[in-house]
């Protein structure tokens, strides 16, 4: 049964019943269209956004996301589903949650009940619990503040089918206009489920000891961090540091990123089963409208975390949706839009300014590399000219770059990527203002946006180190950078009308010392 079918039956009051057939139909996609990119999840067709339900459960990462199946823009959300045994290759999975008479599904989370407190697991095995938000548009049309409330779905067939709750909602909506994204969270010190809501400028964080029953604890957010948009898509969970463990919370906010756009910001505290206590250390640095930023791109928005990863892994990790509010609905793609980033794992580190996140690829991509198809620079090596064209023996179209360089005196450092149509894409290091910058400028198609491209996108350096490190990833529509080792992180998209399969450093003064590079040709990963 198609979308519009079932926006039909809703638009009557009939809630539709899908067949077998429809249920286990995956649309085929052919993956190679061109900007489809080859190592980064995107969905089979159709539009895609915001990452929902990710769940690890026997040896499965569950990837939900916001889902129109019919069109490549936003429309009727349903939950697309795929799964991942290695964060690497992915299967497409059967939509997982369609709309129903209380609305689209917009965006939320999922989590295993390991201890069956909400009653749904059946022969001794625990149920996922899937919590989203039901967004009621003819109630939105009509011109209610109250269309946005959360439900519940759970699964005993590890995630293949969901049953909702028929008690739904759990959380009505108390008069908010924007009042939804749910992330749960298990709070073991406290024994207790929490999950984090987006609340129009703040968030709030409710409690429940069954998933099913929910009370407000607290809010947080209006006097700290940004506010040049609508918060969005929360996570709150812990990160280990040498002084214990502190809660992340990671506040999504469109518009207001620091290039433009959709982006992500973070705060740092402590949580005492009530009360989320933000860090000393960090409120100079979120006072007056300003943030802490997770990624200093414009294409990086959304992103959460994988709950019930397994404590021996000890990882917390994210993945975004690739795209921006401001042109996310216009890229030249037809039969799909949107794709997501690469999943990174998440960390503190603390800097002489306070603990701050870290972001760097999980350690599963490097099975991507192709050994036959690498370089390494056997021994240091001094620019004597502004270009330098490494013989690689390969095309860089899908590649993983590492470089280590001194940090010049002046002017910029600058890795190219370039076509024979003369398009090419930069990114790099300044000097001079201390800033790593992204320049898709020259790198092909920006006609469908004038938000596109308005100006280079720059991001702070983190540390006063004298090596400059990059560590970039590139496939055929876009780039992700994790500098010093993941203080500084940019994700960007374009378009060009051919591949890049041109690489060369560039630099504005000779004598910049490059100490090491090493360069992989990737595997296609569909």
């Amino acid at each position: 049964m198609s979308a519009k079918a079932i926006v039909t039956y809703l638009s009557l009051g009939i809630l539709p019943i899908l067949s077998a057939e429809a249920q286990q139909a995956v649309p085929d996609a052919k993956y190679d269209e061109p900007h489809r990119l080859q190592y980064h999840f995107s969905p089979p067709k159709g539009w895609m956004n915001d990452p929902n339900g990710m769940v690890y459960y026997q040896g499965e990462y569950h990837l939900f996301y916001q889902h129109y199946p019919d069109k490549n823009v936003w429309g009727p959300m349903h939950w697309g589903h795929a799964i991942s045994k290695n964060l690497t290759h992915w299967k497409n999975l059967p939509i997982g949650l369609y709309p129903d008479s209380l609305g689209y599904i917009f965006s939320g989370s999922a989590v295993v009940d390991w201890k069956n407190t909400s009653g749904f697991g059946k022969n001794n095995k625990p149920p996922l619990v899937a919590m989203f938000t039901y967004h009621n548009m003819a109630g939105e049309k009509a011109g209610a503040i109250d269309f946005q409330t959360q439900g519940i779905a759970y699964s005993n067939d590890n995630g293949r089918t969901w049953i909702k709750y028929a008690q739904n909602p759990v959380i009505k909506n108390p008069g908010i206009r924007d009042f939804r994204d749910p992330k749960v969270t298990w709070d073991e010190q406290h024994q207790q489920w929490l999950v984090t809501l987006a609340v129009q400028d703040h968030a709030e964080i409710w409690t429940s000891k069954n998933l099913k029953d929910w009370k407000l604890a607290c809010s947080f957010g209006k006097e700290w961090g940004n506010h040049g948009g609508v918060w969005e898509c929360p996570d709150f969970f812990q990160l280990s540091t040498p002084e214990g463990k502190k809660w992340v919370l990671i506040i999504n906010i469109n518009p207001g990123a620091p290039n433009g756009g959709s982006g992500t910001q973070y705060f740092l505290g402590d949580f005492d089963g009530k009360n989320f206590i933000l860090d000393e250390s960090i409120k100079p640095y979120i006072q007056n409208n300003q943030g802490l930023w997770m990624d200093y791109g414009r294409d990086n928005y959304a992103g959460v975390t994988w709950s019930d990863v397994p404590q021996k892994d000890g990882r917390r990790i994210l993945i975004g949706w690739m795209s921006n509010w401001q042109y996310a609905q216009k890229v030249p793609t037809e039969a799909w839009r949107s794709a997501a980033t690469l999943p990174r794992a998440l960390s503190l580190q603390k800097t002489t300014q306070g603990y701050r996140l870290i972001s760097e690829p999980v350690k599963e991509l490097q099975a991507l590399r192709v050994p036959q198809k690498s370089f390494v620079l056997s021994q240091a090596k001094t620019l004597t000219s502004e270009s330098w064209t490494p013989k690689l023996g390969f095309k860089p179209t899908l590649s993983e770059l590492e470089i280590e360089f001194e940090k010049p005196r002046s002017g910029k450092v600058s890795l190219v990527f370039s076509n024979t149509k003369g398009e090419k894409y930069s990114i790099g290091y300044d000097s001079e203002s201390n800033q790593f910058f992204s320049d898709r400028s020259q790198a092909g198609d920006h006609s469908f946006s004038k938000e596109f491209f308005e100006k280079i996108d720059i991001a702070p350096r983190f540390t006063e180190n004298n090596t400059v490190k990059l560590h970039l990833f590139v496939d055929v529509a876009s780039a992700e950078l994790f500098a010093d080792n993941g203080k500084t992180v940019m994700t960007d998209i374009f378009f060009p009308s051919e591949n890049f399969n041109q690489f060369s450093i560039q630099s504005t003064e000779a004598g910049v010392k490059v100490k090491t590079l090493k360069i992989w040709s990737l595997k296609k990963t569909w």
